[in-house]
């Protein structure tokens, strides 16, 4: 099968040759080829990376739920959101596969999504996205992040559940704020950090607390990664403190973390510090995008759009140059996907047929504008048009 007139993301014309669900060469452009599927010239970009997702969390195709939280805290979200699921009737399967038939028309491909693990739930939400993660298994890659959404210490036996989520099929163990949820920064990271250890699992912390006791907490994550030799396995998601503290503090902390292999994760927050991501870059610190809630119990907005997210990192950012908002991209893409650990990721030949093609004609125009996915492909195989699974 063969795909012409595509633009790459050098800016590069050329076919795409398909064999076999990978990309076998590029050719010369032809337009005489028949049977070709013709890209009309719009750039190629790799599948998009969710680095950040709750598919058990969101309320898509349900009637509209209004936001119950009362006040703007951490804690005040979790309640509001405890109180929304014990009335919840639509199983997590149903809401959660509704948003992964969206987010992969819209040309993401792979991601991590953090699964509620509490004493009210139990795995129950777990069970709903290992049957999610099933059902789609052709289409997405769903990485499972057992999540300690009530927190650890003051959710009582929420430890052993996150260890036996692990036995089960979650890939990574997270963590919650261990000083402004749990009030006990190294009870919080002891219990998250044995659990990595005893399964070989990588970790992946929400830091919603800012300032200088915020940024203290994510040197404790990076000084236990290093420690144990974890590098490279960890992710400090939101990290508002490091765009809440002076820049020297933040520069500091970059080096610490690029030192300890720790990733951070942005979804440009649009009420709170975002993380100074150009600084973190320079120093060697991973930084990758997420969509965060969609349309649940925490926030009304979002998507899933990971090339909305980019341009909402970049506005967030400050982004306005064309290597800025290939930055964005990357979070969102290549970052993502180290991440992720996907090896086989990319457009090149002998790699995976999956891509998506983008009415644009550069990386920077494709994120500022969103144009129209008008395919997305996976493993040669056209799973959508214009926004929608075919």
């Amino acid at each position: 099968m063969r795909f012409s007139n595509a633009t790459l993301p050098d800016g590069s014309r050329c076919d795409i040759e398909v064999e076999g669900g990978r990309i076998s060469a590029f050719l010369p452009t032809s337009p005489s080829t028949p049977d070709a599927v013709d890209l009309g010239g719009t750039i190629v970009l790799p599948p998009l990376v969710d680095g950040h997702i709750h598919l058990d969390k969101t309320l898509l195709g349900l009637p509209w739920v209004p936001n119950q939280s009362a006040g703007n805290q951490v804690s005040d979200r979790i309640e509001a959101e405890r109180r929304v699921r014990a009335a919840r009737m639509v199983p997590e399967f149903e809401t959660g596969s509704n948003l992964v038939r969206q987010v992969v028309a819209s040309g993401t491909l792979h991601m991590r999504t953090h699964v509620d693990i509490d004493n009210q739930l139990g795995l129950r939400n777990l069970h709903e996205v290992l049957k999610i993660r099933e059902h789609f298994r052709d289409l997405v890659t769903i990485e499972i992040v057992a999540f300690p959404q009530s927190g650890i210490l003051r959710s009582p036996g929420t430890a052993a559940l996150l260890d036996e989520a692990i036995t089960q099929g979650a890939d990574l163990v997270g963590g919650l704020d261990p000083v402004g949820i749990d009030g006990d920064l190294d009870a919080h990271l002891d219990a998250v950090f044995g659990i990595a250890q005893r399964h070989s699992a990588g970790v992946d912390i929400h830091l919603h607390d800012g300032g200088e006791g915020g940024l203290a907490q994510i040197m404790a994550i990076a000084a236990r990664t290093e420690a144990l030799g974890l590098q490279g396995k960890v992710a400090v998601s939101h990290a508002f403190a490091l765009g809440s503290v002076p820049t020297d503090s933040a520069t500091r902390a970059a080096d610490t973390l690029a030192r300890a292999g720790v990733a951070i994760m942005s979804h440009g927050p649009g009420g709170a510090t975002i993380p100074p991501l150009k600084l973190l870059r320079e120093h060697g610190v991973e930084v990758f995008g997420g969509s965060d809630n969609i349309r649940d119990a925490w926030s009304p907005f979002g998507s899933g759009d990971m090339l909305e997210r980019a341009m909402l990192i970049g506005y967030r950012a400050n982004f306005r140059h064309d290597a800025e908002l290939a930055l964005a991209l990357d979070m969102v893409t290549a970052a993502g996907a180290r991440v992720l650990g996907l090896a086989d990721y990319g457009i090149k030949a002998g790699g995976p047929a999956d891509f998506v093609t983008v009415e644009a004609t550069t990386l920077a125009e494709a994120v500022a504008t969103r144009k129209r996915r008008s395919l997305v492909v996976k493993a040669g195989r056209i799973v959508a048009r214009d926004g929608t699974l075919v």
